[in-house]
């Protein structure tokens, strides 16, 4: 197994800035990512579950590793550079972010926090942030650490690091640190989108010549992992690693599809700006769902599913406030935070 074939296929498969299926599949990631903790959170303040339940729970094996096999995807064009432009732009980029909305998440949950616990109690929840990523943000906490270790390794027999990062997720680790368990979750697919760009385009361009075999192979992956998900053998071990392969090449399947037909434009548009959406959700879902909870006379699968709506559509509104006001910070890497020459035209970034 080696990474050279990888180097070449990725550059001849991203001939533009942008591959419309990638950000199909990146939009659904997201989509999936806002409704996973719309629902959840609904049903928790609840005390009950409604249908969309079972949408998060059939997304569960699949939802993440997707995200990650797509962020790794594009990594052998870059992996080379050198150390200061590279940490730029993988490290200090999310890094910024990461700050700016951990700090902003804080500003609006510290005074119910502190209601509860007091201050002290704020201040070191604040702090440990940094150690072990807060809330919903642990995806940009652990992206650098994935591209630091990728590109620390990359000499190291490819085989070698795959094999230890599949074991890492078989094992299921649950020390109840986030940036531990979720390390050891989804490296793997990370570093597979990394080893494996090649095959993941050739799979793309199959999907995109022979759609009927794709929409046959898709339909019995559905109920496949349907039936796994209800069973409970999902959370299996080795299991879960191979669902979360086959639910990552579905959804790579199912945006070749969609990037063909040219079908839900507004899935390709959330997916080219699936960090904005990943940063902002927070604050209109949990507005959402206290309003919606409180005067909608709706069942809560209904409920639930307005509230992730209200996530994506609110995220999107908050970053065209920002557009309008002048807080371009609140999405764009202002110049005094680069370490590196700034590219020409650079403007944030997509998580890849």
């Amino acid at each position: 197994m080696t990474t050279s074939g990888t180097y070449a296929g990725a550059e001849r498969a991203i001939a533009s800035e942008r591959v419309d299926w990638v950000d199909y599949a990146k939009g659904i990631c997201i989509i999936m990512v806002v409704m996973m903790h719309s629902v959840l959170g609904t049903e928790l303040a609840a005390g009950q579950t409604g249908y969309m339940h079972y949408v998060v729970e059939f997304a569960k094996p699949f939802r993440m590793p997707d995200f990650f096999l797509i962020s790794g995807l594009f990594l052998a064009r870059v992996i080379d550079r050198d150390w200061r432009t590279y940490l730029d732009r993988k490290v200090v980029h999310f890094l910024y972010f990461y700050v700016l909305w951990v700090t902003i998440q804080f500003g609006f949950k510290a005074p119910g926090f502190a209601a509860e616990h007091g201050w002290p109690y704020v201040i070191k929840l604040y702090l440990l942030s940094y150690i072990d990523p807060f809330g919903t943000l642990w995806f940009i906490y652990l992206l650098p650490v994935f591209f630091v270790l990728t590109k620390a390794v990359r000499n190291v027999p490819a085989v070698l690091i795959w094999g230890i990062a599949a074991l890492l997720e078989s094992l299921h680790i649950a020390t109840g640190w986030t940036a531990i368990d979720e390390f050891c979750a989804r490296f793997v697919y990370f570093y597979s989108g990394y080893l494996f760009a090649t095959q993941v385009f050739a799979l793309s361009d199959k999907a995109r010549a022979k759609p009927v075999l794709a929409l046959i192979g898709l339909a019995i992956w559905a109920v496949v992992n349907a039936a796994l998900v209800h069973g409970g053998v999902s959370e299996w071990p080795v299991m879960s690693l191979v669902l979360g392969f086959a639910g990552a090449v579905a959804i790579i399947v199912v945006g070749t599809l969609l990037a063909k037909m040219q079908w839900l434009n507004f899935v390709r548009f959330l997916g080219e700006h699936s960090i904005v959406i990943y940063l902002a959700f927070f604050l209109p879902m949990a507005t959402a769902r206290a309003v919606l909870l409180k005067f909608a006379p709706l069942d809560i699968g209904t409920i639930a599913l307005l509230v992730t709506i209200s996530g994506v559509v609110g995220a999107l509104v908050i970053w065209w406030l920002a557009l309008r006001l002048r807080a371009n910070f609140l999405f764009e890497r202002p110049q005094a935070f680069w370490i590196a020459p700034k590219k020409q035209g650079a403007r944030l970034q997509a998580a890849e």
